[in-house]
C-alpha cells in the first residue's frame, strides 16, 4: 500500500518514529512535513536523533493566525494528494497540520487512519479539540492511545471506527528512555555558554500562550525560584525574549534558562528529575510513563488516565497553588498501564492492513 503520512509538529515525530519503521518493512510511505515547527531544535535535530527518513515533501508552512496557516496546508496538500494518489493517508494527534490534511483527503475521498483518536479536553476554547474533533469525524479508521479515548469516541456514535492500540509515544519512551545518559548531556544557556545538569533538579517546560504573558510567567518562575534545588527550563523559541526579559527583571539564581533540548535529551531529563512542571500535553506523559510526579499548568484535563495518586495534577499558573501541588505526595499505584503495552505500533500497521 502506498501510505502518506503528514507531521508538522516535534510530538507527531516521534510518534512517526517508531511507527514508520514499523510501516516501512511492508508498505510504501510518503512522508509529508508541513512545517508547522521550523526550528532546528523543535524539528531537523528530531528527524536526525530518532532517524527519521527525510521528508518526500516539505511544504514550509508556518506562523499566522489558525486560519491562514490551515489554509496555506489545505492547498499545498490536496495539490501533494492528487500527485501521489495514496492508499491512505497517516495523521497524528491534534495540530493544523492534522486538520488540513483530514480535510484535503476527506474531499478527496482518501481513507485517513487517526493515531491518537477520541482525546477530549471537554473545552472548546481550546484551538487542538476543535481539531481532534474534525479529524475524528471524517476519519475512517479510529485508533485510540487509551480505553477513556476510545470511550470517549462511543459517546460520538464512532464505535464503529475505534480501535483500542495504545500510545505510539510510550513505545518511544520504552525504545530510547535509556539512550542518553544524565553526564553527557551539556546545557546551552540562553544567555550564553554551557552548564551540565545538577545532580537533583526540577523540569519545567511551558510553551503556551495563554502561560506566557508576562504576569503569569512570572507566578511560575517565582514559583520555581522558592524550591531548594535548580529548575532545568528550556525555553520554546516563540518565547525566548519574553523569558529572557522576565528573568533579568527578577534576578532569579535557582533557575537556568536553556535552549531547547532533543528529544532523547528531554526523556533523559524526565527520567531523573526530582518533578516536572509543564503546560505540554506530551511531556506530561512521559512524566507519567517514568513514574515522576507532575504538575500540569493548565484549567483542563489532557489526559485523564495520569490524574492519578497525585502522579499528575492540574495547577494555576500562580505560584502559590503550584507549590501547594509540587508538595502534595504522590501515590504511586501498581502495574497501572493505561497507555498499552509498549507495542501500539505494530497494531496500527495491523489496524490499517485488516481494515
Amino acid at each position: 500500500m502506498r501510505i502518506m503520512t503528514v507531521v508538522g509538529a516535534r510530538p507527531q515525530f516521534i510518534k512517526e518514529a517508531v511507527v514508520s519503521r514499523e510501516l516501512r518493512k511492508k508498505h510504501n510511505e510518503i512522508l509529508v512535513h508541513t512545517g508547522q515547527h521550523y526550528d532546528y531544535n523543535m524539528s531537523e535535530s528530531f528527524f536526525e536523533e530518532l532517524s527519521i527518513p527525510d521528508p518526500d515533501y516539505n511544504l514550509g508552512i508556518s506562523g499566522g493566525s489558525h486560519a491562514e496557516m490551515t489554509a496555506k496546508m489545505l492547498i499545498s496538500l490536496e495539490e501533494v494528494m492528487n500527485k501521489e494518489k495514496p492508499d491512505w493517508v497517516c495523521l497524528y494527534g491534534d495540530t493544523n497540520s492534522t486538520l488540513a490534511a483530514a480535510l484535503a483527503a476527506a474531499k478527496l475521498h482518501i481513507p485517513i487512519c487517526h493515531i491518537e483518536a477520541g482525546v477530549r479536553t471537554h473545552s472548546m476554547t481550546n484551538p487542538e479539540e476543535i481539531n481532534r474533533i474534525c479529524t475524528d469525524h471524517v476519519s475512517s479508521l479510529l485508533l485510540a492511545a487509551t480505553q477513556e479515548s476510545l470511550t470517549e469516541l462511543e459517546k460520538e456514535g464512532l464505535s464503529d471506527r475505534g480501535i483500542f492500540v495504545g500510545d505510539p509515544m510510550y513505545d518511544a519512551f520504552e525504545t530510547y528512555k535509556d539512550k542518553v545518559q544524565l553526564d553527557s548531556i551539556t546545557l546551552r544557556k540562553l544567555d550564553g555558554g554551557e552548564i551540565s545538569v545538577p545532580r537533583e533538579y526540577y523540569y519545567l517546560t511551558c510553551h503556551r500562550e495563554e502561560n506566557t504573558d508576562d504576569e503569569k510567567l512570572t507566578q511560575i518562575l517565582d514559583a520555581m525560584e522558592e524550591l531548594r534545588e535548580k529548575t532545568v527550563y528550556p525555553v520554546h523559541p516563540r518565547n525566548t525574549k519574553r523569558a529572557l526579559k522576565v528573568f533579568d527583571e527578577r534576578k532569579y539564581n535557582n533557575i537556568i534558562l536553556t535552549e531547547p533540548v532533543g528529544y532523547l535529551e528531554s526523556i533523559c531529563l524526565v527520567n531523573n528529575a526530582m518533578k516536572i512542571v509543564t503546560d505540554s500535553g506530551g511531556l506530561q506523559r512521559e512524566a507519567f510513563f517514568a513514574r515522576k510526579q507532575c504538575v500540569t499548568i493548565l484549567d483542563f484535563v489532557c489526559w485523564q488516565e495520569t490524574m492519578v495518586g497525585n502522579r499528575n495534577q492540574l495547577a494555576k499558573p500562580d505560584k502559590n497553588d503550584i507549590l501547594e501541588k509540587l508538595g502534595a505526595k504522590q501515590i504511586i499505584e501498581g502495574e497501572y498501564k493505561p497507555f498499552g503495552d509498549g507495542h501500539s505500533s505494530e497494531k496500527i500497521v495491523l489496524a490499517i492492513e485488516n481494515y
